[in-house]
């Protein structure tokens, strides 16, 4: 785990600067605005959509700094969700990443804005010609980005959640609802890397397969984490399932039999990188860490 600490950690650190250099800085009659762009998308976690991203990436040996744009896209889309997520007419939490939620830190006007704002701000970074010298390139990766976090990926996933999650009756439905909620935007992650690298469609193929078993994974420590973890290790409320009376995998299989479940999907996740190797040591070891994540 020490390499793959190493990386996350280096990853964290360069999309981090990266997001500071590129967010404008917060000052004019949009100050606030800005303000809360940059609190949220500055907050800290781990990063974990672009790291995925560039070491998929790094299989081919792609452009790093093409990574490294795309991967700020994806951790804005991601960002712009959370604020979101956090609403009062959605979860009502709050805390996130260890500090106050947007709409608590600001206000709900601004903490809308400040989604909307890093939403449309994702496709702006793409779209400059620095994300890819190839206009063709940029535009697919636009278009993958649209579609996983949208109205056929996560934006589609947290419909269902509020609309119906309650009413799930069968784990299909709520591992349909998980793919498109958290799934999404995590297979675009590692499906961009892998079309930056210009990889052959087997290794394209068996990378998509790995991302939607980790997905499923992440969303179900995710269910773990809520029924079983501490609060202020998760820097996030938990236990709140359980109150809104929400279905998941977890409550609909039992905590044990989730934990079984969720194992054998981490080493499915890994298997399907077997074509790659030892050169992808670290995303297999990515699997062991969302496995035991507690936060």
């Amino acid at each position: 785990m020490q390499i793959l600490d190493v990386r996350l950690r280096a990853t964290a650190d360069r999309v981090n600067a990266a997001l500071d250099a590129l967010l404008p800085p917060a000052q004019g009659p949009e100050a606030r605005l800005l303000d809360a762009m940059r609190y949220a998308a500055l907050a800290g976690g781990k990063r974990l959509r672009p790291f995925l991203m560039i070491e998929a990436g790094r299989l081919f040996d792609a452009d790093e700094s093409a990574l490294i744009r795309a991967a700020v896209a994806v951790e804005c889309i991601h960002t712009y969700s959370l604020i979101h997520d956090d609403l009062p007419c959605m979860d009502d939490d709050d805390m996130r990443r260890g500090q106050p939620t947007v709409h608590r830190k600001y206000d709900e006007a601004t903490a809308v804005l400040a989604g909307d704002a890093l939403l449309t701000f994702a496709f702006e970074v793409l779209a400059d010609p620095s994300a890819h010298p190839d206009p063709q390139m940029r535009c697919l990766l636009i278009a993958g980005l649209a579609k996983a976090a949208g109205a056929q990926g996560m934006v589609a996933g947290q419909m269902i959640d509020m609309a119906h999650g309650a009413d799930a009756e069968d784990a299909a439905a709520v591992a349909r609802m998980n793919r498109l909620k958290t799934g999404a935007l995590i297979s675009w992650s590692v499906e961009a890397g892998a079309l930056i690298g210009c990889a052959r469609e087997d290794a394209r193929h068996a990378l998509a397969r790995y991302a939607q078993d980790l997905g499923v994974v992440f969303q179900m420590v995710d269910d773990l984490i809520d029924v079983s973890g501490d609060a202020g290790e998760a820097g996030k409320a938990v236990a709140k399932d359980a109150a809104a009376g929400k279905v998941n995998l977890v409550t609909l299989l039992g905590e044990d039999v989730a934990r079984q479940r969720v194992r054998l999907l981490a080493a499915q996740a890994q298997k399907h990188l077997a074509i790659f190797g030892p050169r992808a040591k670290v995303l297999s070891e990515a699997v062991d860490f969302i496995l035991e994540r507690r936060y």
